[in-house]
């Protein structure tokens, strides 16, 4: 047989994966941004917590701070103590991140513009973009190998206080899931260019000691790199107050060692939860701006810069050509075993040498070879497929098997909405958590045939009290169910549906129990927790599997709640949270044993929850 055909398919492969190649770099491919990111993200956390330098500190206008204070955000002349207490104990460099950009009083404006002459500094400025992403080329003769942001105008601090501190500018660069991917070095409008924030604390620590003539930093020889890319690719060091994190109150209140502050650069910022100045990471879903800020700042100072520079991206669209020529050439090699072995081996090589090019700091764009190869295996699939009918129809049945294990709900919001969170989404949500007790034990005596049917049963009388007041089951855990109260939207009635709900799961569970032989009646029981709160919704899984879940603390308390209900003597334990937003004519006070509210301890909690318990009066 003339491979002829053969050779043409891996030069046509070979040709798409140019086409690929160039496209993202020309732009139109943002998609494997969206990609690569994820992928990071998995290295990064494969990767795990690593030590940031020494030579960043962050002060934190903290929640205790501002209570203290008595308003978030601070007065100028509190901000100003805390500058001054941080400049008597001799930083490298001050780097506020507070936008200043509104004339206070005069005297507590003039008290913070001394305290920022007190150290070298630097003030935060932002850009404003005509539209979420813009960036042009200098077109001036600049060697840049990247555009620049452009902003349609910049917002700065007051002259009083950038008469004393220099202007960077804060904006970095995020993803569609709100997590920063890159941080600007250089901003420009039409009538100047502005450093980016980190980099000209950087700069400033950079520069010679005005007693001993050194530097303090490595930041000097790393810079160019930085700023010949114009962005820098964002690698987190850990979750939140990985980099060393003072509370502003201690250091107001002399409570932190000198040695913490002195010679360092000390990035001062709002860590309050009123702020909103919170981005997700691969470790920490809220972690705040100040400590992105400080991150990059560090990276900057100590020259741990993931190299992003042209020959990486020459290695990038070179194997992106590479890659699906191979891998056409194995899956057109007869079709043997060892053709598909050696693409499994090729990949799982490409996949480790992408991981250890990370580890050695240098970022490949994993996605941008994988999507130049994707087509093209994806027509030899759909080719061999064709050729063996039979295994077509094998994989067509195994996917109609797999689409009976998505909730319906899920299915019917994913029809209307196909993006439903395709981003994590915070909202206000009533959870509820149901478990069978003594089912464990019980099922290890009996069939399990019988046990899949009781089973059965169990879950369908849930699904139908949980549907018919609108709720979601989110998930079937064994002999019990997560159930939420708030997707896809919020509504008002929400906490009011769920007390309703988890009444008539009790009841209706006592009912089934009861019904059920006596041999069995008196082994089984059941508890119930709900709490309503903030939960972050959004999807988990990878490319060919995901599901919707819910997590935060409000989740949490929702499951330890069960444990209280159990140990408290009662069928359902609620939140004071829950009982309150579900209105005083609720569904616990219509009827059965309600008792409350105390104080609980839940399980790897330090605060205590106020409860209210409830049980049913009986038949």
């Amino acid at each position: 047989m003339s491979r002829w055909p053969h050779l043409i398919a891996i030069l046509l492969a070979g040709a798409w994966g140019a086409l690929i190649a160039v496209g993202h770099a020309s732009g139109y491919l943002p998609f494997v941004d969206r990609l690569d990111a994820g992928l990071v993200d998995l290295l990064t956390i494969a990767r795990g917590v690593k030590a940031p330098p020494a030579s960043v500190t962050i002060v934190e206008i903290d929640d205790a701070l501002a209570s203290r204070v008595g308003s978030y955000p601070l007065p100028r002349h509190e901000l100003a103590r805390l500058i001054e207490a941080v400049a008597r104990l001799r930083p490298r460099v001050i780097a506020v991140d507070i936008l200043l950009l509104d004339k206070g009083a005069e005297d507590s404006d003039a008290e913070l513009a001394r305290a920022l002459a007190e150290s070298p500094a630097v003030i935060a400025g932002a850009a404003v973009f005509p539209q979420s992403h813009q960036s042009i080329d200098l077109g001036d003769g600049n060697d840049w190998s990247a555009p620049l942001p452009r902003a349609e105008h910049f917002l700065v601090p007051q002259k009083i206080f950038s008469d004393q501190a220099q202007v960077g500018i804060v904006n970095l660069d995020k993803d569609r899931t709100g997590t920063p991917r890159t941080a600007p070095m250089l901003f420009r409008s039409k009538e100047r260019f502005l450093i980016s924030f980190p980099l000209l604390a950087a700069s400033l620590a950079s520069e010679p000691d005005t007693t001993t003539g050194e530097t303090r930093t490595a930041a000097a020889p790393h810079m160019l790199p930085a700023i010949g890319e114009a962005e820098l690719p964002i690698v987190f060091y850990g979750p939140r107050r990985t980099i060393p994190s003072i509370a502003g109150g201690d250091l107001l209140a002399s409570k932190v060692d000198a040695a913490a502050i002195a010679g360092k650069i000390v990035v001062v910022g709002a860590t309050v939860a009123a702020s909103g100045d919170v981005f997700t990471t691969p470790f920490d879903p809220d972690l705040p701006g100040v400590e992105v800020i400080a991150t990059v700042t560090a990276q900057l100072v100590s020259g741990d810069i993931m190299r992003r520079d042209r020959a990486v991206r020459i290695m990038d669209g070179a194997l992106t050509i590479a890659l699906p020529m191979m891998i056409v050439a194995l899956l057109a090699w007869r079709r043997s075993i060892a053709g598909l072995l050696l693409v499994a081996l090729l990949l799982v090589a490409w996949i480790a040498a992408t991981g250890l090019a990370f580890s050695s700091g240098v970022l490949l764009k994993a996605a941008l070879p994988a999507s130049g190869a994707a087509a093209p295996a994806l027509l030899f699939g759909v080719f061999q497929l064709w050729s063996g009918r039979s295994q077509a129809q094998y994989f067509a049945s195994r996917s109609r098997l797999l689409q009976q294990f998505q909730s319906p709900n899920v299915q019917e919001w994913l029809t209307r909405d196909p993006d439903f969170l395709s981003k994590p989404v915070r909202q206000d949500a009533a959870v509820i958590f149901i478990d069978l007790s003594g089912f464990t034990g019980f099922s290890e005596t009996v069939e399990a045939g019988d046990v899949r049917q009781l089973l059965k049963d169990y879950h369908a009388l849930l699904d139908q009290e949980v549907t018919a007041l609108r709720g979601t089951i989110v998930s079937f855990q064994g002999d019990g169910a997560m159930i939420l109260f708030g997707l896809p939207a919020p509504a008002a009635d929400d906490a009011s549906r769920a007390v309703e709900c988890a009444v008539r799961l009790c009841l209706a569970t006592d009912r089934w129990i009861g019904a059920l032989p006596a041999s069995l009646e008196a082994r089984l029981g059941f508890k119930v927790g709900a709490q309503f709160g903030t939960i972050v919704a959004s999807r988990l899984g990878g490319g060919s599997y995901q599901h919707i879940t819910a997590t935060g603390d409000t989740v949490n308390v929702a499951s330890r709640l069960m444990e209280v209900a159990a140990g408290g003597g009662a069928q359902l334990a609620v939140g004071d949270e829950l009982f309150k937003a579900a209105g005083p004519d609720n569904a616990l006070t219509r009827g059965g044993e309600l008792s409350g509210p105390r104080d609980s301890r839940i399980r790897g909690r330090a605060a205590s929850v106020t409860t209210w318990f409830w049980a049913s009066r009986g038949p």
